[in-house]
């Protein structure tokens, strides 16, 4: 049995849960998401806990109950507290404003690169090195970081770049640092 699936999910106050056959739609005071599960999967709503379990032991089945337990959960987590993801600019001239509600990026190339923001996401820059985006949805939020660290990865020489904040940076030697 799935150790994760089998896991009862707490409800916190303030967050309303519905489900409408394979449709499961989760209102807190963060926002509102939703989404399809799979039709094998069973779920029960039983006052203030939801729990997942699915019909057979087939490999499938088995695969599908952690993760929708765990979809279904961080839904829940979502709402009720946003998803954060920072990033750190590192680099010579490298820094990030904000305009309007885009994102602007002056990070080494010959134009600046601005990046929309999704639906449902907030970006912030408290100062000209560090980027905080942060929504209700986790993998909204982790994508669109993933998508600015892109535009500019940190490089192992000198450290330049977009990283995030806990991410360690293995550094190499020069050229220079070759032993005789």
């Amino acid at each position: 049995m799935s150790r994760i699936g089998k896991k009862p999910i707490t409800i916190p106050a303030g967050v309303d849960v519905k489900l409408d056959g394979t449709l499961i739609t989760v209102k807190g005071p963060k926002g509102t998401l939703s989404r399809d599960i799979h039709p094998n999967m069973k779920v029960e709503i039983d006052g203030n806990t939801i729990t997942v379990s699915r019909p057979n032991d087939d490999k499938e089945n088995r695969s599908l109950h952690g993760l929708t337990r765990t979809l279904i959960a961080n839904m829940v987590t979502g709402v009720n507290e946003c998803y954060k993801k920072e990033l750190e600019i590192n680099g010579v001239g490298y820094r990030a404003e904000l305009k309007g509600k885009d994102l602007l990026l002056k990070i080494g190339y010959s134009h600046d690169v601005i990046m929309a923001a999704p639906e449902g996401i907030a970006i912030e820059v408290p100062n000209p090195n560090k980027v905080v985006i942060s929504g209700p949805d986790k993998q909204k939020v982790g994508q669109f970081a993933a998508n600015v660290r892109e535009k500019r990865p940190p490089e192992p020489y000198k450290g330049k770049g977009i990283k995030y904040v806990d991410e360690f940076i293995r550094r190499k030697e020069g050229k220079a640092g070759k032993g005789k």
